[in-house]
């Protein structure tokens, strides 16, 4: 991981991270005399945009205030005198006002793509006070919604409730009878049908939980409503995939999403066979404005099996969709307590969660991963299974050894997505083993509210969302939102990573503040990390000649504002390849539809 830190902390941090990447020397980087060196030839710039300050992330130049593009490419970096000479009667300037901050474009390193725009079509119950806040909302629904046609909905917490329970469908069922209703939880892990979806799914009493999966009960078998992990398949089975139509649009909303939040790289945590066809048309027809690196859904073998034959797809669309990534999963989510953990729950006697895959088929998959050219991104949250995963990826990296004796071992950048909560022995294996931990550090404090309940005291301060823990043992950390479980908005994941506060303020004190993150490493985090873990230092996630010109503008220097201005900070400006997809400076005066979910273009 690069950095653009100025303490020592920092800088040993982004060193450690780098050696372990191939050592690749910045083609045309700017020189630390302070000029910036022409990366084309004398040929003009097609873009010049000046700022306050530019925060490249280049530790040969870490700030600036002119950066000069051709094509979709950065070619100089520095001082406006430096890049004078390559501005000719067609370049095009962009002059960011006082305040404004220029940074590399924002990568995603875990979210859901499709899952965000179909979020936005479908009932939101983020934020809801208690069950009968979320029964309301859906009979609402239901009033505008032909009857049995399904309403589905997602966002209800039933840790922000006062009896902090799972609700039973009754209340839900006797207000909405004519709709089959799925509302997901907040985290996707756990979902609550009312009687009819259960009757459609052929879910009672007598249905029993597939493994990885619970159907919750009352006190007499019957089904609560409530599906934990594996079960909820039995419902989505019986729900009519979308059309073509709506997810075209879940798609266009969704870049649309990426683009007015400043992300210019999202690595899209796991899309089946519609998905990836769907992003390969768009690619190739030139429509993706936000560059997806994407995760093959590895719940699907028959689709593993096919892309492990074809071998990874690196450039679609001209750089904008990238496949050579499976994404697996090891266990749930700790929120529904479906999080695989060493020792029993502290607020459910004798249940230690739910695994999702066995070590067999971990290590079996990446062990084909290494030999088809794949990398491997496995969610683990808790730590029983974040032992599980890395003890499949040691068995197979020693058997690739074993079959190669003599030769170094392959660069796959395998992940463990969440890394929630790690024991304290397996922090360091992170480095041993070359994983890279990909976390969301907006997920800490949403759950810190309820995490020590489920975690007890000593172990949530041990082992819980122990982001610095993992750095100081010399992981890898790259940041991601899980949108649509968390908003699509890097900054607020800066906001978290550096105060362990809650945007609600509903934290007296940090959570384990000791887990905070320096300003620079957040800031790396949301930016070269995320190229590094997806093989990409060497063209993104800085701002240097020869790199992509995949920038963002803010309203503000993350690096020395307020904590708090970064909740209220704007994304002034996106730029995917030298294109503005983005750009909200405008706005008042109503001058550029930020909302649009096509790009504003500069040429």
């Amino acid at each position: 991981m690069s950095s653009a830190a100025t303490d020592g902390s920092a800088r040993r941090t982004a060193r450690r991270a780098t050696h372990r990447a191939l050592a690749l020397a910045l083609a045309g980087c700017v020189g630390r005399d302070g000029g910036g060196r022409d990366g084309g030839g004398g040929e003009p710039a097609d873009l010049v945009v000046t700022a306050p300050v530019v925060r490249t992330l280049d530790p040969a130049r870490p700030v600036a205030h002119a950066v000069a593009i051709r094509g979709a490419r950065i070619v100089a970096v520095g001082e406006e005198r430096d890049v004078a000479p390559l501005v000719g009667p067609s370049t095009r300037r962009i002059d960011l006002q006082a305040g404004a901050c220029l940074l590399p474009g924002f990568i995603d390193s875990h979210a859901h793509l499709f899952g965000v725009g179909r979020s936005l079509r479908r009932l939101d119950l983020s934020g809801t006070r208690d069950f009968d806040e979320v029964v309301a909302r859906t009979r609402e629904r239901a009033a505008k919604t032909p009857a049995g046609r399904w309403i589905l909905g997602r966002g209800w917490d039933q840790n922000r409730w006062p009896a902090h329970v799972f609700p039973d469908h009754e209340a839900l069922s006797a207000a909405v009878p004519d709709h089959p209703v799925l509302l997901q939880r907040i985290d996707g892990h756990a979902a609550l049908a009312n009687a009819r979806a259960l009757a459609l799914a052929g879910i009672d009493v007598r249905t029993r939980d597939p493994e990885g999966g619970e159907i919750v009960r009352r006190a007499d078998g019957t089904p609560s409503g409530v599906l934990v992990d594996a079960a909820v398949d039995l419902i989505e089975k019986a729900i009519p995939p979308p059309s073509d139509d709506e997810d075209e649009e879940a798609l266009a909303a969704a870049l649309a999403e990426c683009r007015r939040h400043g992300i210019t790289t999202l690595h899209d945590a796991g899309e089946g066979r519609a998905e990836l066809a769907r992003l390969r048309r768009a690619a190739e027809q030139h429509r993706l404005t936000v560059r997806v690196d994407a995760m093959v859904d590895g719940s699907d073998e028959a689709l593993v099996a096919e892309w492990f034959a074809r071998g990874p797809s690196l450039d679609g669309g001209g750089g904008f969709l990238t496949v050579r990534a499976v994404k697996l999963y090891a266990d749930g989510a700790l929120g529904s307590r479906g999080a695989a953990l060493l020792e029993v729950y502290a607020d459910r006697p004798g249940h230690r969660g739910l695994f999702q895959n066995p070590e067999e088929r971990l290590t079996d998959v990446a062990t084909r991963a290494l030999a088809a050219g794949f990398q491997v991104c496995t969610h683990a949250i808790g730590d029983a299974a974040n032992r599980r995963v890395l003890d499949a990826y040691q068995k197979a990296l020693e058997g690739w050894s074993r079959a190669h004796p003599g030769a170094p071992r392959p660069d796959h950048r395998f992940r463990i997505e969440h890394a929630q909560v790690v024991a304290p022995a397996d922090m360091p294996r992170f480095r041993q083993l070359g994983v890279i931990a990909s976390v969301q550090t907006r997920h800490a404090t949403s759950d810190a509210p309820w995490a020590v309940d489920r975690l007890g005291a000593a172990r949530a301060e041990r082992e819980a969302y122990a982001w610095r823990s993992l750095l100081d043992a010399g992981a890898t950390l790259c940041n991601g939102t899980d949108a649509p479980v968390e908003p699509i908005a890097p900054l607020r994941n800066l906001y978290a990573a550096v105060t362990r506060l809650d945007e609600e303020e509903r934290l007296a004190a940090p959570f384990t503040p000791a887990q905070c993150l320096t300003r620079e490493e957040a800031l790396a985090s949301v930016t070269s990390a995320g190229a590094y873990a997806a093989f990409e230092e060497d063209r993104k996630g800085r701002i240097a000649p020869g790199f992509l010109a995949d920038l963002v503008a803010t309203s503000v220097d993350p690096l020395v504002c307020e904590p708090r201005e970064l909740l209220a900070a704007r994304v002034l400006m996106t730029i995917v390849g030298g294109e503005a997809v983005h750009d909200a400076r405008d706005v008042a005066n109503g001058s550029t539809k930020t909302g649009s979910s096509e790009p504003q273009r500069l040429r």
